[in-house]
């Protein structure tokens, strides 16, 4: 599955890649709260219901990928905003 038990960090950076069918899709960057190293990830990783995205500041879980050790995967979004607050 994935490089070690369950990490907690917080989104510190957004960046267009230029994915995705329109090629605005983002990929985000974490820092590990306990190592502080930085992991980066897309929107595929995130695990949810619906749209997939993440604002910077954002508290996570996430796994180190077993394949691409900067790389997370399995992302979980710990702190989710209210709708109302999200969307203005």
């Amino acid at each position: 599955m994935s490089g070690g038990g369950p990490r907690h960090g917080t989104i510190v950076d957004t960046r267009p890649s230029g994915g995705g069918p329109r090629g605005v899709l983002s990929s985000y960057i974490v820092r590990d709260d306990e190592d502080e190293r930085y992991y980066g990830f897309d929107y595929r990783q995130i695990v949810t219901e619906g749209f997939r995205t993440i604002r910077t500041g954002e508290r996570v879980r996430f796994y180190i990928s077993a394949e691409s050790p900067d790389r997370a995967e399995f992302v979980i979004r710990l702190d989710q905003p209210d709708p109302a607050e999200y969307y203005r």
